[in-house]
């Protein structure tokens, strides 16, 4: 039986995140970073201070893998922890200046693969994705945008 309604829209998203994350994982294989210590380290040089907590809230993704990735980066010397200063249990996640140097090369990466993977789309039809899937996230997952 044949569905009209296949390829539904949430499957073209998957779709295009799945081939977005292997591009991404192949292309950070040059900085050996895997994508959960690319995105831990991505919000250490944007926005300092944060705790694992916040960035796994942020990204959607389980407070065990950022805790992995974390122990990761700072066994590599790209983060390092200091005691919040109001919590004792929380400890600030800071990039270290060898993990924001490392960190501009992985958005390096980054930016080439989002322009490879877009370049089928005219500019504005670019523009018009980025301004639905940012609309969409601030909708589903504010935190991912603080």
């Amino acid at each position: 039986m044949k569905d009209d309604a296949f390829p539904t829209t949430t499957y073209l998203a998957w779709q295009f995140a799945q081939i977005i994350a292997g591009r991404l994982e192949r292309g950070l294989r040059e900085e050996d970073l895997t994508l959960a210590q690319h995105n831990v380290l991505l919000h250490a040089v944007r926005t300092p201070g944060l705790s694992a907590a916040d960035i796994a809230r942020r990204s959607d993704i389980t407070a065990q893998s950022i805790g992995a990735a974390v122990n990761q980066l700072i066994e590599r010397g790209l983060l390092r922890r200091e005691p919040h200063p109001t919590s004792r249990r929380s400890m600030c996640l800071f990039a270290t200046d060898e993990g924001r140097a490392t960190a501009a090369r992985a958005g390096a990466i980054s930016r080439r693969i989002e322009s490879e993977t877009t370049a089928p789309l005219s500019a504005d039809d670019s523009s018009t994705m980025h301004r639905l899937l940012h609309r969409l996230v601030e909708e589903l997952n504010p935190d991912a945008l603080s």
